[in-house]
Formats: structure tokens, C-alpha cells, sequence
């Protein structure tokens, strides 16, 4: 499945030679296929071990930027994080930088797993206010660590008018996109936030975080870190079912300007995924689309 222009051909005979020639240690240990996001594909490697390997160069940045922060994360935050055991380096066959972390034991968030969505809300809403009292500890909002999600929505305003028109053109009327440029619109009409910056994670879809026993365990794929204003943050609850959602929200206590304009971070997201991906990742483009109806449910309701 290739995602995006200039991807990195990869498979089992790619991994194996990194690790005979970086890890000897590892190298004899089995290799399965364990996934493929949108930024990385991954190996799980034994029973403890993960591979993952970025898609472009250009990703690569994004896994650096993972084996410098994540170890100091780690005993500030009560939820399992990926923790790094080897940074590899390219090579002919793999021409950019490349990791291994432990495996974290965890189920996919979804009706088969999640029992209690309510109690699943407030878990991550605890996650989201644990990281963003982490102290910046000097970093800033500069190079890797500023990312658009961590913005302002008029920064962004051309290109989401241009993917809802996209969208639209999609979707047809299978969604509702002038009530989503209204609600677009009304984030955009609201003064801009002024509070401190804090850690992002970027992107907690539910393919980021893992259950064990119903109950939040692990929050992966730190790709996304960045520092900025938290309003971006809280869009995936979207991607929730209602009680979860309602449950974050009361948790977090966000003023109600900050909770339209999360909403309207995650009618940006949803509406340029849907175009860009139409083609290569359909399993992304539903999720999108899901996203958008939830939002458009959430707007009809209130």
C-alpha cells in the first residue's frame, strides 16, 4: 500500500538485513508484519520487540524527534508510552534512520474491547492533562517541535476551504459539507486563543491508543509531538462514541471556544484526508468520513 510519493520500498527482506547488520543481537528472532500507519510500517520482532521503519524520508524527522523526547515523557505520564532500544541508522537497502521499541501489549480501541466508553473518556482526558502539565523543559515551538495542529485555524483557512470543496465534490450528498463550512466558519469568527503553550501529542485516534481489560493502557505513534496552543488536542474525541466524548469533555473542563474550535480542527483533518487518501487507504477515508457524521450528529443535537 503506498501512501505517499517517494515511499521507501520495504518488506521482510529489508528488515532482516538491517537488523543481521545493526541488531546480531536480534536478527534470529521472528518477524510478522504488525501494521502500517500513515507515517511508518512496522515488524513486531520476537515477542517484545517492534520495527518501525518510516515511510518517506521526510518522515524520518518525526522518529528523532520520538528518541529524544519520549524517554524524558516516560515517568511523567501514568499511561505506557513506546519506549526506544535502538536508534538504526540507513543503509543501501533502507536509506533513512530507523528504530526498534518495546512491544506494548494492548488491544485496538473498539466495541469488542471498550465496555465503558465513559470511563474510557475520562481516562484519556486524564492522559491529555497529564502531558500538557509536563514541563517544556526549553524546548519551543521551532523546528520539528511546530506543527500546523498546534496553530491558529486562520493559518489553515486556505487549504481546509480548499478540502471542503474537495470534499464535496467527494461525497456528494452524502455529507453535509455547507453545514460543515458553517461550523468551520464559526471556529473561525472566534477570537484566537491566548493561553499557554503546552506538549501535543498531535494525533490520539484510536489507532493510537491501546486497551487492555476495557480500560486505557497505552497512547503510541508520538510522530506528532510538538508544543503549541491545545485546541488541536482534543479533536479525535470525535472519533469516540458520544458517552466517551461527553466524558473527555467534562473532564478536561475546555471553555466552549475551545471545544468549537477543537471540533473545527477535526472538520480539517477529516475533509483533507478524504481526498488525499481516497485512492490508496480506503480503511482511512471511513474513518474520516465517520468522523465528519459524528460531528454533524454532535451540531443537530445541540
Amino acid at each position: 500500500m503506498t501512501l505517499h510519493e517517494g515511499e521507501i520500498p520495504v518488506d521482510e527482506g529489508v528488515v532482516r538485513s538491517l537488523l543481521t547488520d545493526q541488531c546480531p543481537q536480534w536478527a534470529h528472532l521472528p518477524l510478522s508484519r504488525a501494521g502500517a500507519g500513515t507515517d511508518n510500517t512496522m515488524y513486531r520482532l520476537g515477542d517484545d520487540l517492534l520495527v518501525r521503519l518510516p515511510r518517506t524520508a521526510a518522515k524520518a524527522s518525526s522518529l528523532r524527534k520520538e528518541l529524544r523526547w519520549l524517554p524524558r515523557f516516560a515517568p511523567l505520564l501514568a499511561c505506557r508510552i513506546p519506549e526506544p532500544r535502538h536508534t538504526g541508522v540507513p543503509t543501501d537497502v533502507f536509506p533513512t534512520s530507523w528504530s526498534v521499541y518495546r512491544w506494548i501489549d494492548g488491544d485496538e480501541v473498539g466495541p469488542e474491547t471498550v465496555s465503558d466508553w465513559a470511563t474510557f473518556g475520562t481516562d484519556l482526558a486524564a492522559v491529555v492533562r497529564d502531558l500538557h502539565a509536563v514541563d517544556l523543559m526549553g524546548a519551543t515551538r521551532t523546528g520539528d517541535l511546530s506543527w500546523y495542529r498546534g496553530g491558529e485555524l486562520r493559518a489553515c483557512a486556505d487549504w481546509v476551504g480548499a478540502a471542503l470543496a474537495d470534499c464535496r465534490g467527494i461525497v456528494g450528498t452524502e455529507i453535509d459539507v455547507d453545514t460543515l463550512e458553517r461550523l468551520w466558519q464559526m471556529a473561525l469568527d472566534l477570537p484566537e486563543p491566548s493561553g499557554p503553550q503546552v506538549w501535543l501529542h498531535g494525533d490520539l485516534r484510536p489507532t493510537n491508543l491501546l486497551v487492555r481489560h476495557g480500560r486505557l493502557h497505552a497512547v503510541i505513534d508520538f510522530g506528532g509531538l510538538s508544543i503549541g496552543l491545545p485546541d488541536a488536542e482534543h479533536a479525535p474525541v470525535w472519533d469516540l462514541p458520544p458517552e466517551a466524548r461527553r466524558a473527555y469533555r467534562n473532564a478536561v473542563a475546555v471553555a466552549d471556544s475551545t471545544w468549537l474550535r477543537a471540533r473545527a480542527w477535526a472538520i480539517a483533518v477529516a475533509a483533507s484526508g478524504i481526498p488525499y487518501y481516497q485512492h490508496s487507504y480506503p480503511a482511512f477515508v471511513a474513518e474520516c468520513r465517520a468522523r465528519l457524521e459524528a460531528i454533524l450528529t454532535d451540531a443537530s443535537a445541540s
